[in-house]
């Protein structure tokens, strides 16, 4: 009964983190506003929520990251596939080499092998953190595709390092060769694993909705299970669970071009999609805010383990892990955009460096950061406490919460009446795919048709309604192949129409109400006619 209460409290929050992060006019992404509603739960309230890692990671990593990979544009991330693998790959084993040295001479109490395990858990950025932070600041398309790709693939190199840096801790012994080889068989297994589960489930259901035709429900609950199946499968194989979950979500895309579901389902299945990631996005970080009272009340011990004793020292120590993040994550993206120019030719081009800095303030840590730092054994192999255990976590919580304000803050001011370079904006190509579709349209309309009216005495009825839908295509296609200027004129006409008709819509669904109100409409008709109404809304504003 507590977790159930629990549960529904941790939804509550979500809810009221959504309206007060509406309702205060300050330019902070929400999970900010969630991990402040967490740590006054954590002060107010007389439970503690203990986070298992693992449940953890299985609850919420693989759905989310899922959703991520079937949802981003896969020939973006395929186009800028080069820069998204060196700063996945590349800048993660630059960061734990480099901040591992770092933080292992800031605070020589903590063990070299600890101090790779903390910079492996800060490594990696985040994709919900990072998708949080462009709902509030603008960020342009191309950099954001980058963004995203990096942090869907970053989370599985960087725990990688995590897992050998306790290997090190625990028996003082690593090898670079069993490392390279095990690291293949994580990444490369996960990708394959992913990838395989995906296409043979979607196999199966089409040829059994085929043959014994589709259950939406059934569709979309299989839809929730791939990704939870694709990271135990690998998790069981040792292979990269978190892999194989982005490896499925991009495979979901590829097989779901087939156009196979029904409408409704598709739709329904969208807006199940879509709560769970807002319910699952929020719950993370107000779990992570409801643990920072317990951790700032140990704060006066944790700092005992770096040899000080005032707890400033342990803010000092967040700032300057922050600062190295950023200073290294800045080189490297300097350098990769220098080797980028280099491959097209253009080797006496510098990077404009706010674009750079933009890149560096957009590494946002988050959920996998915190998941990550909280899989340190609590004892070693002898049974004696695991160094600097708490002192880990306090920093790793604290470079969570610091990059989401320095992104909020730096992301703005970097980005204003920052020039960037023309990005295509799929006009012509959404133009030439409307004109495809109406004349498949035109194709289908006369050949049904024809099929209909066959042998009937009132064809000539069937021929008038089908020209008047044939009309309606004609009238698209003239609008997307006329001039430039009839093109605008078309759309802009298009802008007028689709607001006439969501007045009209809207009025008319009031009226429904207002029938419903007065009794002269039952509720079961009702519903019929508000959900038409609520599909047309939709398709104008979608």
């Amino acid at each position: 009964m507590e977790t159930i209460t629990i549960a529904l409290l941790l939804l509550l929050a979500v809810i009221i983190s959504g309206i007060v992060s509406r309702a205060i006019p300050l330019p902070l992404p929400r999970p900010l506003f969630q991990i402040a509603l967490g740590s006054v739960i954590g002060l107010i309230a007389d439970w503690r929520v203990t986070l298992d890692p693992e449940i953890f990671f299985l609850l919420f990593l693989p759905p989310l990251l899922f959703l991520d990979g079937w949802r981003i544009p896969r020939e973006e991330l395929f186009k800028d596939g080069e820069t998204v693998i060196e700063l996945a790959l590349g800048l993660v084993v630059f960061t734990v080499v480099g901040m591992g040295l770092f933080i292992h001479w800031m605070i020589p109490s903590m063990p070299l092998a600890v101090a790779f395990a903390l910079a492996a858990v800060v490594s990696p950025t985040d994709p919900i953190a990072v998708s949080a932070i462009a709902a509030r600041v603008p960020i342009p398309d191309r950099m954001m595709h980058i963004l995203e790709g990096e942090s869907l693939l970053n989370d599985a190199s960087g725990l990688v390092c995590l897992r050998f840096a306790i290997a090190a801790a625990l028996t003082g012994t690593f090898s670079v060769h069993d490392a390279a080889l095990n690291f293949l068989w994580v990444a490369f297994g996960g990708i394959t694993v992913g990838t395989g589960l995906t296409w043979s489930v979607s196999r199966a259901k089409s040829w059994i909705s085929h043959r014994l035709g589709e259950e939406g429900g059934a569709q979309i609950l299989i839809s929730l299970l791939i990704p939870f199946g694709a990271y135990l499968l690998a998790e069981h194989l040792h292979c990269s669970g978190i892999l194989a979950a982005v490896a499925a979500g991009l495979t979901m895309g590829f097989v779901e071009s087939t156009g196979e579901l029904e409408a409704t389902t598709r739709i329904r299945r969208n807006t199940v999609w879509d709560t769970i990631q807002f319910a699952a996005n929020g719950v993370i970080f107000v779990l992570l805010g409801e643990q920072l009272p317990g951790i700032l009340a140990s704060a006066a011990d944790t700092v005992r383990l770096t040899g000080h004793h005032q707890p400033w020292w342990l803010a000092i120590y967040v700032f300057a892990i922050n600062l190295g993040l950023a200073a290294l994550r800045f080189l490297w993206v300097w350098l990769s955009f220098r080797l980028t120019f280099f491959r097209s030719g253009k080797s006496r081009q510098t990077p404009n460096w706010r674009i750079v800095a933009a890149m560096s303030f957009a590494g946002v840590r988050g959920a996998i950061t915190l998941a990550g730092v909280l899989t340190l054994p609590l004892t070693m192999s002898d049974g004696s406490i695991f160094p600097a255990r708490d002192l880990a976590i306090f920093l790793a919580m604290g470079v969570i919460i610091v990059s989401l304000i320095a992104a909020s803050l730096g992301l703005p001011l970097v980005l204003q009446g920052l020039e960037m370079p023309t990005e295509d904006s799929h006009v012509a190509e959404i133009d030439a795919a409307r004109i495809a579709a109406a004349e498949a349209a035109i194709a289908a309309v006369e050949r049904t048709q024809h099929d209909m009216a066959d042998g009937r005495s009132d064809a000539d009825l069937y021929v008038a309604v089908a020209a008047r839908i044939m009309e309606s295509y004609r009238a698209r296609i003239e609008t997307r192949r006329g001039s430039t200027a009839d093109g605008d004129r078309g759309r802009q006409m298009e802008m007028i129409e689709r607001d006439l008709r969501l007045a009209a819509v809207r009025a008319e669904r009031m009226q429904l109400f207002r029938l419903v109100r007065q009794r002269k409409l039952g509720s079961e008709p009702a519903r019929k006619l508000i959900r038409e109404l609520d599909l047309m809304e939709a398709r104008y504003t979608a």
